[in-house]
């Protein structure tokens, strides 16, 4: 009897594989999710420090359910990963999520929706170069570092302050200088100074920790060019969604318990932070992050659609979503988003 269970097992995987069916069922109780670097993520290091997704899929009815987390940054390759099968929830800056929403609409197997939000706030450029104090002081000698180029979060907000700076035409004026590197190697050549990386478009801790050194100095700051913005959002394929809603609520759920956590005990959300991320900042240093004005913790998408209305005006979008909406679960539809 065992060997006939397993025969018709194999045979069900087979043609649901040959007949595009979603097996995203299969992964109710086996989620394997994402997340990257940089205080904007905490709410994702508080829910599985806390194990908040276990919480809430258990309160749910839907038993044990086992959580993978994987740590990747750069929008392509979080996106990558996505499209490989590797991931059936990820987290990712807000254009990066875009760039994959707009490829994917229309093919259900790969087509994608926002859970939620994750963390607003700000990023920094910072420099070494004493001689740039501007935008249009940058030249062909400078090197800036973001996650990923052209598609991370940080690559397309540059793209959004050259577009401010010299015009929607100029928007890529910049591109040439970037260099794709992940957040901690960055800080690392920016502090060293002994690499080609003279400036870094970062997140806190980060933007934070090369601030106190004697040679760096910020060139911008996203916040007072578009104002307080969703940076990081949670998003997974319409296909994993359609046939697990439960589990997709309880990961919402989880998240915003976590912002609630961080609201409560900014300490203990610290002192998480320092348990599970690759740089280590002293606790009083993340505090400091944590009380920043501009750093925000909430499931609610703010200024999605200011990031579409850039990349529709590039063209670096082809289809302009007519609301957040359209970009989200309808579990959060009833949320003041933009």
């Amino acid at each position: 009897m065992q060997r006939i269970c397993i025969l018709s097992l194999w045979v069900c995987s087979c043609l649901m594989i040959g007949f595009g069916v979603p097996s995203a069922r299969a992964e109710i109780h086996e989620l394997r999710i994402s997340m990257g670097f940089g205080m904007h993520y905490l709410p994702l290091y508080i829910v599985e420090h806390e194990r908040l997704i276990e919480k809430h899929a258990a309160a749910a009815g839907l038993g044990e359910v086992k959580v993978n987390w994987s740590v990747i940054d750069g929008g392509n390759v979080i996106n990558d990963a996505m499209l490989a099968g590797a991931l059936d929830v990820a987290s990712i800056g807000v254009p990066g999520f875009l760039n994959l929403w707009d490829k994917a609409r229309g093919n259900s197997r790969i087509e994608i929706v926002g859970l939620s939000a994750v963390g607003a706030g700000s990023l920094y450029l910072n420099t070494r170069n004493p001689k740039v104090k501007n935008l249009a002081d940058f030249t062909e000698s400078d090197r800036i570092a973001v996650p990923g180029i052209k598609t991370s979060f940080a690559a397309v907000v540059l793209q959004m302050a050259a577009a401010q700076a010299f015009g929607i035409e100029n928007y890529a004026k910049l591109d040439p200088l970037t260099v794709s590197l992940p957040h901690p190697e960055a800080l690392a050549a920016m502090l060293s100074g002994k690499t080609e990386i003279d400036s870094h478009f970062t997140s806190p801790p980060f933007s934070f920790i090369e601030l106190d050194h004697p040679e760096i100095h910020r060139v911008i700051n996203t916040a007072d060019l578009f104002g307080n913005l969703t940076i990081i959002l949670a998003y997974t394929t319409q296909a994993f969604y359609t046939a697990n809603p439960i589990l997709a609520k309880a990961i919402i759920d989880a998240i915003d318990e976590a912002d609630t956590f961080i609201a409560r005990d900014k300490r203990a959300a610290a002192e998480i932070y320092r348990d599970l991320a690759k740089v280590k900042p002293p606790e009083e240093e993340l505090l400091r992050v944590l009380n920043d004005q501009d750093l925000r913790y909430s499931t609610v998408p703010n200024g999605a659609m200011k990031y579409a209305d850039f990349m529709s005006r590039a063209g670096t979008l082809r289809g302009r979503p007519q609301s957040w909406r359209d970009l989200f679960v309808p579990l959060i539809h009833g949320l003041p988003g933009s």
